[in-house]
């Protein structure tokens, strides 16, 4: 990270801060006292109908409603991990060693892919990132909307449908949509939060000693044709340990951030947040317990720091804006516009590469003896340079009996990688740079929607909405290629050397992998929204969507509401839907650092349009499609409860994978004849499987009634969800396992948990308040990778049948906040995340039980996809001031 970028952020943020304050301290104070009396109204809601006066509490489909406090009261300033604590069908794992995932991190509703729901602001479509990701993480080939970027403190609400909406709102609206509302208030806050984590990883040792090593490895050819050189042999150093487990004091977390509103005119309004946020990284690695150094007896052996891989959250530095205004131009006509920019520089490490590592031999002038380029190994890092930007504006009113809503927007995402503290090790260590230019990606999406509502009197019922509409979106995707260094494989890639070409942990874009692509869609819908009857609501949408790349497809969706008794409602819904082929699945095209069962290996990706693809029998692809079945009921007859009860059933057909990284004779002969050379397997995307997921969700609140010791809230949540994969293809002579095995296919259907259950209390009383949440995290499912290559891939094999499995067991994680209001404008909170130092479990290592796990896991003890992270306790201060 450039110190000089770190502090030109900091210093404008701290300015545009101070700007804030003493801009806006004359402006209107929020009115507390009005919002205290609408606390408990019910809410009106803008997801999932177009009409003007649906409620949460006679919504025919499952709606969440988040409150801005809601998203303050926490020492989490990520719009996503925010989510993951309050929302029991949100995931939000934090993965770590894969490449840009490390630094723009997917999350996922009801057990789906994170491409398979949908992102509203201001119920307009949020544009996805440019990064797919490719690597061992839950949502592996799927690209995401990057909530991060949307600052906490900008958002009046958050509106979490869940339901199938395809036929609303168009593509991804699978799982369900997320709708972020930003907030139009005048008056403001600026706060400054502050936290680090204070933690003791569980089951990992402190390092006590380190004993010598005594035998030397063996540099020699190997018997392969033509052979190449490679490193045998050599004993470990014996580690003792203190018996302590490693304690840990770093993530040093600083968020400065401020919003504040004003009028405009008489009939006009104008929001701004701007968010600073600097993270510095976590190290939760343990100690590698490996020789680093070739010779025996080498003394730097006993003073070498154990623990130098990274494991854990990256750097990141985060500068966010965002506008939110409006303004009446007649009585019947408002403009409006919001928009943000978003600019992320974060770091990633890769495996720590040791001192007697080959990837570390430094071939030039070769005489025979090992030769390193870094004397003590080195860890590389990948640098993710992100800006993303976001512009809306729209004009909304009333023509007659119609109301209407007209609206263009824009949104783009670039991402650069940079490569630093590596090397090219075909280049030798004398020509090679140690710092690389990677390349990168961009995407970018137009919008332009026009809806039309009225309410029509038919004679029936208390009121009928029809809306009626169209969209067109454009998008692009882009990759530009690094720098000759990055990719390049030099001479020292040929026999005997074997040298793996390109910058160590990531190579970079190849000007073959470059790629421009647009496509554009039109879409047409009517929605039919009708309270039949007091008692009785109907809901009846459908959608026609043409994409010039794939062509066409009808959606329909139909929900009602029966409510025959005051307080007891049921309700149910049936629709289908669709996901469209991203254009960076279809175009995507790099080689890759990856690991692949404890070994590193460079792996192929190819454009489905590639002859290497084409040549292995990969086809355009199709729009995944699904069927969502739901039901369930609402209860509201006590006073101050309110309850549901939703069981959904989602079955989708050609969904969307990876393939497994290919490789053997027949694949290295396509990828030879296409003239590429320096890989060792390739993958592209196909249309795989078929899944069904279904669950349950239920959520209730209570609010006590008045004790005389303030307001208390009560509310729970919990969902039940299971996905099965009910077919899969084949195809040029690869089976199904072959295509997408045993691992990756637990990843999809197990590699989340499969309940998630929640609970919270929210106190105030007079100056004083409480916000105690806690999660319990269901049983997630690790397939092995140390058995034989038969058992690992073996689809057939049920979870627990192949030596070397692991459950990751169930977990409760509990975050407390204490708040004190000293002045009436003045807020100050201290809190923790993860109150009792929570872990997942400690994965295996070495023979246990009869099986072999390696060494690897010794210094990456918990597993990426643990659902809650394996951070730890995060301790945290903030102070608020209301203006």
């Amino acid at each position: 990270m450039k110190k000089s970028n770190s502090g030109s952020l900091l210093a404008i943020s701290a300015s545009l801060a101070a700007m804030m304050v003493a801009t806006a301290a004359p402006a209107y104070a929020q009115d507390e006292a009005q919002a205290e009396d609408t606390a408990d109204q019910p809410a009106i809601i803008v997801t999932g109908t177009r009409r003007t006066d649906r409620t949460v509490a006679d919504s025919p489909v499952p709606v969440d409603v988040l409150s801005a406090a809601d998203l303050v009261n926490s020492g989490s300033t990520e719009t996503n991990r925010l989510l993951n604590q309050l929302v029991p069908s949100f995931n939000f794992p934090q993965p770590s060693l894969t490449d840009g995932t490390d630094s723009l991190r997917p999350a996922t509703l009801r057990g789906l892919a994170p491409d398979q729901v949908l992102v509203l602001v201001n119920g307009k479509r949020r544009h996805q990132s440019s990064l797919i990701n490719l690597n061992g993480s839950v949502g592996r080939g799927s690209t995401a909307v990057d909530m991060n970027t949307i600052p906490p403190l900008a958002i009046e609400r958050i509106e979490v449908l869940r339901d199938g909406a395809a036929s609303l709102y168009g593509s991804d609206a699978i799982a369900g949509v997320i709708n972020v509302q930003l907030k139009k208030g005048v008056g403001g806050r600026a706060q400054a939060t502050y936290g680090k984590y204070i933690t003791e990883m569980e089951d990992v040792g402190q390092v006590a000693s380190v004993a010598l090593t005594t035998t030397n490895p063996v540099l020699a050819l190997n018997s392969a044709t033509p052979p190449v050189y490679t490193l045998t042999g050599g004993d470990n150093p014996v580690i003792t340990y203190t018996g302590q487990d490693r304690k840990r004091r770093d993530g040093d977390t600083y968020t400065f951030a401020s919003n504040f509103g004003l009028p405009l005119g008489d009939s006009g309004y104008l929001n701004f947040t701007a968010e600073y946020k600097d993270r510095s990284p976590t190290n939760r690695s343990g100690p590698d317990i490996r020789r680093n150094y070739f010779a025996a007896g080498d003394p730097r052996e006993a003073t070498f720091n154990r623990y130098a891989h990274r494991y854990g959250d990256g750097v990141s530095k985060d500068l966010n804006f965002f506008l939110n205004a409006g303004y009446d131009l007649s009585d019947n006509i408002e403009f409006y516009t919001f928009g943000s920019y978003g600019v992320r520089d974060g770091n990633g490490a890769g495996f720590y590469r040791r001192s007697f590592d080959l990837r570390n031999q430094n071939w030039a002038g070769f005489t025979g003896a090992f030769n390193p380029i870094y004397a003590d190994g080195f860890l590389p890092l990948i640098i993710s340079e992100i800006v993303d930007i976001s512009a809306a504006a729209g004009l909304r009113g009333a023509l007659g009996s119609w109301d209407y809503d007209l609206s263009v927007v824009y949104g783009s995402n670039l991402l650069n990688y940079k490569v630093e503290n590596s090397v090219n090790t075909s280049l030798g260590g004398t020509d090679s740079a140690r710092r690389f230019n990677a390349g990168g990606m961009r995407a970018g999406q137009t919008t332009v929607n026009l809806d039309m509502r009225r309410d029509l009197d038919l004679g029936i019922g208390d009121s009928v909405s029809l809306a009626f509409g169209g969209e067109y979106r454009d998008e692009n995707y882009k990759i530009v290629a690094g720098e000759l260094q990055s990719y390049v494989n030099g001479p020292f890639s040929a026999p005997p050397f074997g040298a793996a070409g390109g910058s160590q942990v990531f190579p970079g874009f190849r000007p073959s992998n470059a790629t421009d692509e647009s496509r554009d869609s039109y879409a047409g819908y009517v929605e039919l929204d009708a309270d039949l009857s007091s008692s009785f609501t109907l809901q009846l949408a459908g959608r026609y969507e043409h994409y010039s790349d794939f062509g066409s497809t009808v959606n329909g969706k139909a929900a009602a509401r029966f409510e025959p008794i005051d307080g007891l409602a049921f309700r149910g819904s049936i629709s289908t839907g669709f996901r469209a082929p991203s254009l960076a699945q279809q175009s995507f095209a790099t080689t890759s650092t990856n690991n692949v069962g404890g070994t590193l290996i460079e792996i192929g990706t190819f454009p489905v349009s590639s002859p290497v693809a084409i040549a292995l029998g990969a086809e355009p692809l199709k729009p995944e499609k699904s069927v969502n079945i739901g039901g369930g009921f609402t209860f509201t007859m006590l006073d101050g409860l309110n309850l549901t009860v939703d069981y959904y059933n989602i079955k989708i057909e050609d969904r969307i994978t990876l393939t497994e990284n290919l490789q053997g004779a027949d694949v290295v002969s396509q990828l030879t004849a296409a003239g590429i050379t320096g890989v060792s397997s390739a993958r592209f995307f196909i249309n795989g499987i078929d899944t069904k997921t279904e669950g349950l969700d239920i959520v209730a609140s209570y609010r006590v009634p008045d004790f005389g010791m303030g307001t208390v809230r009560l509310s729970a949540g919990y969902n039940l969800n299971n996905t099965k994969i009910t077919d899969r293809r084949t195809f040029s002579g690869f089976t199904a396992q072959r295509l997408f095995a045993r691992q990756e296919s637990y990843r999809l259907t197990d590699g989340q948990p499969k309940n998630k259950l929640n609970f919270s209390i929210d106190w105030d009383y007079d100056m004083f308040g409480l916000t105690l949440r806690t999660n319990r995290y269901g049983e997630v499912f690790l397939p092995s990778s140390f058995s034989t290559a038969a058992n690992n891939n073996n689809i057939a094999l049920a979870p627990g049948d192949v030596p070397g499995d692991i459950f990751l067991s169930p977990k409760w994680v509990t975050d407390l906040e204490l708040r004190v209001k000293p002045m009436e404008k003045l807020s100050l909170a201290i809190g923790a995340n993860n109150l009792f130092d929570v872990y997942p479990d400690r994965l295996p290592f070495g023979t246990v039980d009869g099986v072999n796990y390696g060494l690897n896991n010794s210094f990456l003890p918990y597993s990426s996809q643990s659902p809650f992270g394996f951070s730890g306790r995060f301790l945290y201060g903030r102070v608020s001031y209301e203006f």
